[in-house]
């Protein structure tokens, strides 16, 4: 799959394992994903299908951190949340929201076989075991896109590797350094004053 990867990627990465500075980023980065595959829905089916993805977005926060933890690299354990999300879309038929064509997810799938079948994650079930315990909004489906078979968002022949796209717009095969330092304000959700706030309460 074809992934970008700057500053604000590494700094998310550092964020979402910080105590509390966390909880900021992944409501911001959670609202940012859905915001982005909403605006490939066509406008009608948007509001419908927000809860959803908001749902579905958090327990992949989960998922990342699992894949960080278990030693995938950041561009691939961000692929794998992307790759649960492309199941998540194909079963629900929402086929302008793929970032890849259908005849490309078992490939995909086996890249990452052991992680997800630790998880029990399948295109059947792209959640698996990081299925909230109170489940997760329903969406209608759209079936009828899956039969046009129009992808019109999806990038193909990305599907053997992680390609990262950095911040000049050159492409690395598996992605780039961290940087020895990361800001982890530059974190979406996260400024100087939500710092600030968490430095006064974790002094109390």
């Amino acid at each position: 799959m074809k992934l970008r990867q700057n500053v604000r990627h590494w700094a998310a990465k550092r964020a979402l394992t910080t105590p509390v500075v966390g909880g900021y980023v992944n409501d911001r980065l959670v609202g940012m994903h859905t915001d982005i595959f909403l605006d490939k829905a066509d406008e009608g089916r948007r509001e419908e299908r927000r809860a959803h993805l908001d749902d579905f977005f958090d327990a992949t926060m989960d998922t990342y951190v699992a894949a960080l933890e278990a030693g995938y690299p950041e561009a691939e354990a961000r692929e794998i949340t992307h790759v649960q999300a492309n199941f998540d879309f194909f079963n629900h038929g929402w086929a302008e929201m793929m970032e890849i064509p259908s005849d490309e997810l078992e490939e995909h799938y086996r890249r990452y076989e052991e992680f997800f079948t630790r998880y029990g994650i399948t295109i059947d079930d792209p959640l698996g075991d990081f299925r909230p315990a109170d489940g997760v909004a329903d969406a209608p489906e759209t079936p009828g896109r899956m039969d046009d078979e129009e992808f019109e968002n999806a990038v193909a022949g990305f599907a053997d590797d992680a390609y990262v796209e950095d911040a000049d717009g050159e492409l690395h095969v598996g992605g780039t350094d961290e940087p020895d330092e990361v800001d982890v304000s530059a974190a979406p959700g996260v400024d100087e004053s939500d710092l600030d706030d968490d430095a006064e309460a974790g002094a109390d």
